[in-house]
């Protein structure tokens, strides 16, 4: 199915000068394909195949000015070195190349550390200290401003020269030129405590270098009341910016760290009603970004006045979104999930859940092996996946786009697996993103997918191959007692039948912090239970989440009817009790509860079947060990090309 796009979507644009090929820019990010402070060929490859995808504008990120802002395992770019400008070249070629024009995004990041332990002393505007940060920076001297005003000087000057087009300078999501735009952070009382002088300063010295190349501005709408840098902050201070020190574009977002890279709760683009707003407060041209996803809230932006729409996720996801939009073809997009896992782990570099095709340095893929089961046989002929989960569906399309005859079978009535059953939970939606374009996918592609059904050993004889893709199975927490007791997967499935009759629900974890356990918190309070308490044998809650999934999960669920009972297990229930028993001193309590929630070990599930003569058996997924989503599909993908290998 497509869609037809406005014209505005699809249509040149003018940005000093250049000319954008359409309104569709890939906005800031990295993937830490870096090293020693200089861009790899694997990070030439990565932007290279991102603006083949058709962008018009791609905006390079994780690039540092001075030595104080980089971080020790140096995967930031390290631009005021013009030793590295051979390999800043090659990233901004590979841009270029593919038809996109390319700026590079300048950032100081002052007192924000990332949360690593870095080799110098944080800095900013005055000695205010970070909510995310455990002390305040040090405050930078009149002569230390003037010389952060050089570095951006001299970095934006190294990457014009190495071939990029122009520079976006970051002063947004909370750092150093965020912190002197803040009316809360910028205490001083020299001339940079006029809260436009820094980055005004900072867009003159880079114009005595680069000319009348562009100079884009991005800035966040950082969340809060008290802030000191909110969408009032911002209306006010970006005219009075453009008018003392012309600059090419502003780039508008929101949040800071931990919560500027929203997750699956965040399904709107958080500026989408403001943008009328800042057109009318803003005569330049306006990019605005953070949580775009679909055709129809792009063109709602650029209706509204924006002239350009940033997006960096899925560009990750899918490096084709762009063309594929523009061609009205949104139903082929691979959907960013919002779940902030591969992209933001950088181990060692950044990756994508759903993206298979994003591997580390020296891969073409995310490196993955099916569990061959069987001795590979000679037979040609169709192929059976057993499993309709992203592992199943993910091996099936790449088998059906090689020509290849497959059938997929699941004894499930709906497809998606264990995605479907994460998908379900409160705040978590983004993973039926992936069920649905699977499913789309395999329509299109005329794949037969038999549902409610677990073929025999005989059935499976026709079929030259077969892919175990039949995923895990939740094992049962004993608890003995009288109180109901549920597992995780049984109370999301039933989430909102089980919680009118059970207000008080009890969840008890496994001590790993993962989401089973979060999203039966999640569902519950959604639900309307009056009490929810987590008793995890672990020191926390949520601890297995990255900083910025727990900090806006923390965001979500701050007052609600939660509590929290860490190190403790249940031992037993009697009716409307729990028995509780702390794992540290043996000391035992009761607390009262309707329902118990409880999250066992993910085990794997294969069929019982027996193979034929010469046919071939893989494993991918959670049916050889539980992992995540970015394993099975990965996996997924790998058995189908283990499979096309052999001929037809």
């Amino acid at each position: 199915m497509t869609h037809l796009t406005s014209p505005t979507l699809a249509a040149p644009f003018t940005l000093g000068g250049l000319t954008l090929r359409n309104r569709l820019v890939a906005t800031a990010h990295a993937t830490a394909a870096v090293a020693d402070g200089a861009p790899t060929e694997t990070d030439a490859s990565y932007w290279r195949r991102l603006a083949q995808g058709g962008a018009g504008m791609v905006i390079t990120g994780g690039t540092a000015v001075a030595p104080e802002s980089t971080l020790p395992l140096r995967y930031l770019t390290e631009a005021w070195r013009p030793e590295i400008k051979d390999a800043v070249r090659r990233r901004a070629e590979a841009i270029t190349d593919g038809g996109a024009v390319a700026i590079a995004q300048l950032v100081h990041l002052g007192r924000e550390t990332l949360g690593a332990g870095t080799y110098y002393a944080p800095v900013s505007a005055a000695a205010v200290r970070s909510p995310r940060e455990a002390t305040a920076p040090h405050a930078l001297s009149t002569e230390e401003v003037r010389r952060v005003v050089d570095a951006f000087r001299i970095s934006a000057a190294n990457s014009v020269q190495a071939g990029f087009h122009g520079v976006e300078l970051h002063a947004g999501h909370g750092y150093l030129l965020a912190q002197f735009l803040s009316r809360v952070n910028n205490t001083r009382d020299d001339e940079y405590g006029d809260r436009i002088a820094l980055l005004a300063q900072v867009i003159d010295a880079i114009r005595t270098e680069i000319g009348e190349l562009p100079i884009g501005v991005r800035v966040s709408v950082e969340p809060g009341e008290n802030s000191g840098l909110g969408l009032d902050d911002l209306i006010e201070l970006l005219p009075r910016l453009s008018a003392a020190s012309p600059f090419t574009y502003v780039n508008v977002t929101t949040g800071v760290r931990n919560t500027y890279v929203p997750g699956m709760a965040t399904t709107r683009p958080p500026l989408l009603e403001s943008v009328a707003r800042l057109r009318t407060a803003i005569a330049l041209p306006l990019l605005v970004s953070q949580g775009f996803r679909s055709t129809a809230d792009i063109e709602q932006a650029l209706d509204s006045g924006a002239d350009l729409v940033g997006m960096a996720r899925p560009f990750i996801a899918d490096p084709d979104f762009a063309r594929k939009v523009i061609a009205g073809d949104e139903r082929s997009v691979r959907p960013c999930t919002g779940c902030n896992e591969g992209c933001r782990t950088f181990e060692p570099t950044g990756s994508c859940s759903v993206n298979p095709e994003l591997g580390p340095p020296g891969a073409t893929s995310r490196p993955a092996v099916p569990l061959l089961l069987t001795r590979p046989g000679g037979r040609t002929g169709p192929v059976a996946v057993l499993g309709a989960g992203p592992a199943g569906m993910e091996c099936a399309m790449a088998l059906a786009r090689t020509g290849n005859e497959v059938v997929v079978f699941d004894r499930a009535r709906e497809v998606g697996g264990q995605a479907r059953l994460a998908g379900l939970a409160a705040h978590r939606c983004g993973w039926q993103k992936l069920v649905d374009y699977q499913r789309d996918q395999l329509t299109d592609l005329g794949v037969r997918v038999l549902l409610g059904t677990s073929p025999t050993s005989a059935e499976l004889a026709e079929y030259s191959q077969v892919v175990l893709a039949t995923g895990a199975e939740e094992a049962v927490v004993p608890v003995p007692g009288e109180l109901r007791t549920l597992t995780s997967t049984d109370f999301l499935n039933r989430c909102a039948d089980v919680v009118p009759s059970a207000p008080r629900v009890a969840v008890l974890d496994d001590g790993f912090g993962w989401w089973q356990g979060i999203s039966a918190v999640e569902s519950a309070l959604a639900a309307g239970a009056r009490e929810v308490t987590v008793i995890t044998p672990g020191n926390g809650f949520a601890t297995g989440l990255s900083p910025e999934n727990r900090t806006q999960l923390m965001n979500r669920i701050t007052g609600a009817p939660l509590r929290i009972v860490a190190m403790n297990t249940v031992t037993a229930t009697t009716a409307g009790e729990l028995h509780l028993r702390n794992v540290m001193d043996g000391h035992q309590t009761r607390l009262a509860a309707d329902v118990l929630v409880t999250v066992g070990e993910r085990r794997p599930h294969r069929p019982d079947f027996t193979p034929a003569d010469g046919q071939t058996v893989r494993a991918v997924g959670d049916c050889v060990v539980p992992r995540r989503i970015a394993h099975a599909v990965a996996e997924g993908r790998a058995a189908a090309e283990a499979v096309a290998a052999r001929p037809l």
